[in-house]
């Protein structure tokens, strides 16, 4: 066989290939397939993990056939509308957030759209550090993306190198429903997905998305998905990792990053994204940054420290106090007590924490001394610590 007919070969598989993956996709661009009985039922049992405590989830769940059923016909004679949202304000660390939440019967509804139909069509374009609301990625994903990054330029370039840390203003806020809906008819053609996935980004106003969405989470995604190849394929840039709004790309020259942040600041411009210019910075590795709320070192052996931030850990031991005023008050139960430190005591185990975590679990039996007997608490003892923790309760 020559080198022409081994060429003209592989042309052939690679083409085979690509039509078997256009036949199995196929299906999620079929409305009667995506949204069919089965999978609306199965959607249900999904939405209603962790959280059956609920009033309307708990009411849904006693006729659930019959809802789920309506809902169908619904779909099919294409009568459905959306009921509007529950909406009501958090403050996550300091920072006050509008949500938007969607009642149960429209969760089902677009879980089984985008688990049927947005996401595999949609993420097929994705770069694999594109690391937020997708299976098997999130949070621990792209960290894990990042401290990799660091192992392999430091095998290489040592601790010399620099970081560009992006990050975008109000990007739910900002986000364009002509994008939206221009990414949605290059992947989606049957009409009746686009119509009724129109309506769900139409619900939110003129401009933006809101929390509380899966449709709108998977289309967070995917409006940044240019940016991430103009990083990747055009610039160059092999160690760059996304989480949502938060950005990050290594690289061991200065002047290449400062000329790709001119690049990235006209591809945001075009899509419209706003850059927050304040968070928008480049730092050398050999300082440290911190991204995701953690502070990557690269240290002189090659070692990767993943310290957690300060703040963090201020912040539960703050807990700590407000929570035995609440104990003593008798509106909360020890046991929640218990949950919640533990809840954070396997976050931070994560990261390169001993002595926050020593510290930490000091403080808490030190405000708790009627349970240093109690079998479940023998596992939080821990050596003595060179500060007392009383001085450590008092430091707050």
């Amino acid at each position: 066989m020559t080198s022409e007919e081994r060429r003209e070969a592989r042309y052939w598989r690679r083409r085979a290939k690509r039509e078997v993956k256009r036949e199995q996709h196929a299906r999620y661009d079929d409305f009667d397939w995506v949204f069919s009985y089965t999978h609306l039922y199965k959607c249900f049992k999904k939405c209603c993990r962790n959280v059956g405590w609920k009033s309307s989830t708990q009411r849904y769940k006693s006729l659930a056939p019959l809802y789920v059923y309506r809902t169908y016909k619904k779909l099919h004679k294409g009568t459905y509308r959306s009921k509007g949202f529950f909406e009501f304000n958090i403050i996550e660390r300091g920072k006050k957030r509008h949500i938007r939440s969607v009642i149960i019967d429209e969760r089902v509804v677009q879980r089984c759209l985008c688990d049927y139909c947005l996401i595999p069509l949609l993420s097929r374009s994705f770069i694999y550090d594109n690391g937020a609301s997708l299976k098997g990625k999130g949070y621990h994903f792209a960290r894990k993306r990042v401290t990799s990054f660091l192992q392999k330029h430091s095998r290489k370039h040592g601790r010399e190198g620099y970081a560009l840390l992006f990050d975008f203003s109000k990007y739910f806020d900002n986000i364009s429903h002509e994008l939206c809906e221009r990414i949605l008819r290059k992947y989606v053609a049957d009409p009746r997905i686009v119509r009724l996935t129109e309506h769900f980004i139409g619900m939110f106003g003129d401009k933006g998305l809101g929390l509380g969405s899966q449709v709108s989470q998977i289309f967070a995604l995917a409006t940044a998905d240019e940016l991430d190849h103009l990083i990747k394929d055009t610039l160059g840039i092999k160690f760059y990792e996304r989480y949502m709004d938060d950005g990050c790309l290594i690289h061991e020259r200065k002047e290449h990053l400062q000329a790709c942040l001119k690049r990235i600041r006209q591809k945001c411009k075009a899509l419209g994204i706003i850059l927050n210019e304040k968070k928008t910075i480049i730092v050398k590795l050999s300082r440290g940054f911190t991204w995701l709320k953690t502070k990557f070192y690269i240290l002189g052996s090659g070692r990767i420290l993943r310290k957690i931030v300060r703040e963090s850990v201020v912040k539960m031991r703050r807990k700590l106090l407000a929570f035995r005023k609440m104990v003593n008050e008798g509106r909360m139960v020890i046991a929640d007590v218990y949950m919640s430190f533990q809840s954070w005591r396997a976050y931070v185990r994560c990261f390169n924490a001993h002595r926050s975590i020593r510290l930490t679990t000091d403080c808490l039996l030190y405000l708790y001394p009627e349970f240093k007997g109690d079998s479940k608490w023998q596992q939080l003892k821990t050596k003595p610590c060179s500060r007392s923790s009383s001085q450590t309760v008092a430091a707050l």
